[in-house]
């Protein structure tokens, strides 16, 4: 007797599957999915990567607002922040992002909150003092 999906090695069964095939469709994951809630209506979109510049066209239904011509044709562009082709985990080499800016620029509001807040506190001490 041989089951369905059967391998044989060195004379051995391994069964890949022991259930029947009506019961795999019965619970297959395609019985439970919604219908109709996938767009129609596919175009070709630029994607173009703010981070490195680099653009890709595939079909979208993303929604866009630019144009833009890639290969001397004019495509709606949608921007990304990180694609594929700048992502470290896909280049494989780290990027250096300048936050010296922002770190100074929180230095000074931490600075300028703390020499308001002595202020406050030395003219309520002169208040004390006069009453």
């Amino acid at each position: 007797m041989k089951l369905a999906g059967a391998l044989e090695e060195g004379g051995k069964k391994h069964a890949i599957s022991r259930l029947p095939s009506w019961w795999l469709l019965l619970c297959s994951p395609a019985r439970f999915m919604k219908k109709d809630i996938h767009p129609e209506k596919y175009r070709p979109v630029v994607f173009h990567d703010t981070s490195n510049g680099d653009e890709f066209l595939i079909q979208s239904c993303a929604p866009t607002k630019d144009t833009t011509t890639y290969e001397g044709e004019k495509y709606p562009v949608y921007p990304l922040g990180v694609s594929s082709s700048s992502h470290p985990f896909y280049t494989g080499t780290q990027k250096f992002v300048d936050t010296a800016g922002r770190v100074d620029k929180f230095q000074q509001r931490a600075a300028k909150a703390k020499a308001l807040q002595e202020a406050r506190a030395d003219a309520k001490d002169k208040k004390k003092k006069q009453v």
